[in-house]
């Protein structure tokens, strides 16, 4: 495994942010209703969003809201080989989906990229202990100290916030990283 440069993590972890940004301008240039492809639980055409929803946001303050956080947890991720990138990022993406599906609040669609956020976030900081090597402590360190406060969104919440993506986006993060590195 070849070790990624600063370069090729920020070009992949951009890639993706990117895609996320066009799909929103296109959604609000043309009114395609994207949204609708989101998570519905536990109803089998809400299937088809464990594969789309962390790419579809509810208007602009979303999609910005999530696309730092989820630029820079992915560029940590794609700089360690370690961390298995791909893999790992697709694991997580499947496994909060459906535990979305699996628990969220019927009626409603579930959208955004806070799942994987929370996914990777819960990843990088277990890779800190399971991996045990001073660059991946450091790297959990700093994702507790800038994102640690996020965790209370795992809490069960009245609102739009789908605290339920969050919860299984965190589960679905440990559960890839004890996979992958214990």
């Amino acid at each position: 495994m070849a070790k990624q440069t600063l370069t090729q993590a920020v070009s992949r972890s951009g890639a993706l942010v990117g895609l996320m940004i066009l799909l929103e301008a296109l959604d609000l240039l043309f009114h395609l209703g994207l949204d609708r492809f989101g998570i519905v639980p536990r109803t089998l055409h809400g299937l088809v969003g464990v594969g789309l929803s962390p790419l579809l946001h509810a208007g602009a303050p979303h999609l910005f809201a999530n696309a730092a956080p989820l630029f820079f947890l992915l560029s940590a991720l794609f700089l360690n080989p370690r961390y298995r990138p791909m893999q790992t990022l697709c694991a997580i993406w499947i496994a909060s989906g459906l535990g979305t599906w699996l628990i969220g609040r019927g009626g409603a669609v579930h959208i955004g990229a806070s799942s994987l956020i929370y996914g990777l976030a819960v990843y990088l900081i277990c890779a800190g202990w399971w991996v045990r090597s001073w660059t991946t402590a450091f790297i959990s360190l700093a994702v507790v100290v800038v994102y640690g406060g996020i965790f209370y969104g795992v809490l069960p919440q009245s609102g739009r916030v789908s605290w339920e993506g969050h919860l299984a986006g965190a589960v679905a993060g440990w559960w890839v990283a004890r996979r992958n590195l214990a």
